[in-house]
């Protein structure tokens, strides 16, 4: 609990059984009041895991439903159990845990309703040994929509998000893909209904245990990205009606 609000993270875990307890040891409790893991049909230990640690809310989805379709069921619960602030963190430690204190206190004291953790503020991103096809491909891509979305993010890829309770209920974030896409277009979501996003400096880690997608699949995101961006902007000039941009 955080000034009387609520605070839960959510854990979008697959096959995350190697990182789950460095994770989860790792949340500061002191303000953190509840966690959810949703398991999205691992083939490893994760569940167990979670179970072994504690974890208060499990969610295991009986097939595999994708990234975007495991965070739909993490808010879904977060806001069944009265969250008022919502942290999404990988259980795979590529994030640290460190940052939900500050992440949290923009959101409970007013200044923000939703943040994001950015690899790109500083030099985080390559010094955690983010491949340089990949920084620079992240660049690209956030430039191209900064431009057509209006926007000043420093990177819309980011894992490491916070959002408010009101935040959450404002948008449609069920509309959305079930694939890695879900992320930007929750982003456009949040910037079409007018609020604000805050971006704080995120170390991050790669290595063996983190999740991560290959070439192929970074080029089709890339596409979806662009197509996310490319519709903002035609809704918002009155060109197009995308459905997971309409009100609720």
């Amino acid at each position: 609990m955080l000034h009387g609000k609520k605070v839960v993270v959510v854990l979008p875990a697959y096959n995350a059984g190697k990182t789950l307890e460095q994770t989860y040891k790792e949340i500061p409790f002191d303000i953190v009041d509840e966690v959810i893991l949703t398991d999205d049909k691992s083939s490893d230990n994760t569940v167990e895991e979670a179970r072994r640690l504690g974890v208060n809310h499990i969610i295991e989805h009986q097939r595999n439903r994708g990234y975007g379709g495991n965070q739909k069921s993490c808010y879904d619960k977060a806001l069944a159990i009265g969250a008022d602030i919502v942290i999404m963190l990988h259980p795979d430690y590529q994030y640290t845990p460190a940052l939900i204190p500050s992440m949290t206190y923009l959101i409970a004291n007013g200044v923000y309703p939703a943040v994001v953790g950015s690899r790109i503020l500083g030099k985080g991103a390559l010094l955690g040994g983010m491949p340089m096809y990949k920084y620079i491909f992240n660049r690209m891509l956030t430039l191209t929509q900064n431009i057509l979305m209006n926007q000043k993010l420093s990177e819309y890829h980011t894992g490491y998000r916070a959002f408010s309770a009101d935040v959450l209920r404002a948008i449609d974030y069920n509309a959305n893909s079930d694939d890695f896409v879900f992320d930007n277009q929750m982003l456009a979501q949040i910037f079409y209904k007018g609020f604000q996003v805050a971006e704080i400096t995120c170390p991050t880690k790669y290595f063996d245990e983190a999740s991560s997608i290959n070439f192929r699949r970074s080029s089709i995101y890339g596409l979806g990205v662009l197509k996310v961006s490319m519709q903002y902007m035609l809704n918002k000039a009155g060109l197009l009606k995308t459905p997971y941009l309409r009100n609720k």
